[in-house]
């Protein structure tokens, strides 16, 4: 994990975002493109790391991994123009690359799709939909009887992302409140003040690293309503 962060965090950025879609949403019968396409501008995953419901819809690089997605026949047929560019993908690592590569132009994106899915049997905790088949998989009603799931299609990436702009500044600011007059027993454990002093200066100068000029803007109005 770490030399991975360390792949995806050039121009002196340190830190990636996680994120998930648990389970991947695809419905029963349905390719991955199918999935991919009925997402439209919602991204199927949602950030897990510090930072609220914030939906990433920008990044520099990332490291996405699709697993328990079934192999389909090549969606394009011969001497038929495909009717989108995720049609016109020959293998499911093709439509999540281009996927990724419409989704977020100009970012670095590698990604691996594995056809073994995440296992749920016990003590995995059954707290999935009614709606879900024992592989994973979305249907338009439940089933009679109540089925346990035993996998579920998974999705994870790791992003070096804006979004972490305002985690790191949400941070910093969080331990300048602290106020170190009040945390006697924090320094006597050995920490000096001025290397505390430090740490909030360099946390400050890693989150300028992930500002764009959307979060130039922002930072501007925190600072006049400071």
């Amino acid at each position: 994990m770490l030399h991975l962060a360390e792949a995806l965090g050039f121009s002196g950025r340190k830190v990636v975002a996680a994120l998930a879609a648990l389970p991947f949403p695809i419905a029963h019968g349905h390719s991955l493109r199918d999935a991919l396409r009925t997402q439209q501008q919602a991204l199927p995953w949602t950030l897990l790391s510090s930072g609220g419901e914030q939906q990433v819809s920008r990044c520099f690089a990332q490291s996405v991994v699709l697993r328990g997605i079934c192999r389909e026949n090549p969606g394009s047929c011969p001497g038929k123009r495909p009717h989108s560019t995720l049609q016109a993908c020959e293998t499911e690592e093709e439509v999540l690359q281009r996927y990724l590569q419409t989704s977020f132009p100009g970012a670095f994106s590698a990604s691996h799709v594995l056809e073994q899915p995440c296992p749920t049997l016990p003590p995995y905790p059954q707290f999935f939909s009614p709606l879900l088949t024992k592989q994973g998989l979305l249907l338009d009603q439940p089933l009679g009887s109540s089925t346990a799931v035993e996998s579920i299609p998974v999705a994870a990436a790791l992003q070096a992302a804006p979004v972490l702009h305002a985690v790191l500044r949400g941070l910093c600011r969080e331990l300048r409140a602290l106020g170190t007059r009040r945390c006697a027993g924090f320094f006597a454990a050995g920490v000096e003040e001025e290397e505390f002093r430090e740490a909030l200066h360099d946390l400050r100068a890693l989150a300028e690293c992930y500002k764009t000029h959307v979060e130039a803007d922002e930072s501007e109005d925190e600072t006049d309503s400071d």
